[in-house]
């Protein structure tokens, strides 16, 4: 294994964590009462909080409902994809 493919999987894996951090973060808006500075919930919440609070500026709640979580779901698969699928960016720059 080379250094590039070592950092191409690493960065797969970053953004794959994210992504599930994200869906848990959709399922944790679910239950209003969870006190996300208490363990275990604010191991979801430090590493998402930097990106949905800023979004939550440009893009305010609809209906009560936050759906910056779905947003960045979205945007992370979607660069994951972009560099790492199958016809990714860095996947063809490494074969």
């Amino acid at each position: 294994m080379t250094g590039s493919t070592v950092a191409a999987w690493s960065f797969s894996l970053l953004l794959g964590l994210m992504t599930f951090l994200f869906i848990f973060r959709i399922v944790l808006t679910w239950y209003p009462q969870v006190e996300l500075s208490k363990f275990p919930f604010n191991l979801v919440a430090i590493p998402t909080e930097p990106f949905l609070a800023p979004s939550r500026k440009i893009i305010p709640p609809l209906g009560g409902v936050d759906i910056t979580p779905i947003l960045w779901v979205g945007i992370f698969s979607l660069v994951r994809e972009l560099l790492l699928g199958q016809q990714g960016l860095i996947t063809m720059a490494l074969h």
